[in-house]
């Protein structure tokens, strides 16, 4: 495998990407300094060794109709690998779950839930969250509001800080 770091035009390209997927690779290529044709060859390349994952639309829940946003942490009675894919597995075929995280510590897995209220999150816990096998708790805290919700990371585009890693990517 092939070692390549990801220079600034890359990092530039990712950052302006992950600001807004909808981007024409025409401004794409003008913000990165480069004509159109290399940009969209780099853009597939990035795609093409898992840099970019996909796009998507981000969405005004409520007026979707979810108006609660809960954060659900869950202890297991077992953390023995099986029962924690199984867990991770079951978790991700429920669309109201959003976002789960396996966690170190006390509480096994952080999990992001949406629900159109609270007796509806309320079903989804008692139907579906703590019916699971091996599941011994769930505390959950109620999102009041969302001050800073932005996706991806941040990228240094001029230049790595000290506190970032470089971006690099093995291509085989």
């Amino acid at each position: 495998m092939q070692r390549v770091k990801l220079d600034r035009i890359d990092r530039q390209i990712l950052s302006d990407l992950q600001d807004d997927g909808r981007m024409t690779n025409v401004d794409l290529s003008s913000r990165a300094g480069i004509s159109a044709p290399p940009c969209l060859r780099r853009v597939r390349a990035l795609e093409g060794a898992g840099y970019i994952k996909g796009y998507h639309a981000k969405l005004d829940s409520s007026l979707l109709g979810f108006t609660v946003t809960v954060f659900a942490q869950v202890g297991l009675n077992s953390q023995a690998e099986a029962d924690l894919l199984t867990f991770e597995e079951l978790v991700g075929e429920w669309p109201e779950v959003r976002e789960c995280h396996m966690l170190a510590g006390e509480i096994d897995f952080l999990l992001k839930i949406v629900a159109r209220d609270w007796d509806a999150y309320q079903k989804f816990v008692t139907e579906k969250l703590t019916a699971m096998p091996k599941v011994a708790n769930v505390k959950s805290a109620l999102a009041i509001r969302s001050a800073k919700s932005l996706p991806g990371i941040p990228i240094a585009v001029d230049g790595d800080k000290p506190s970032q890693p470089p971006l690099d990517v093995n291509i085989g």
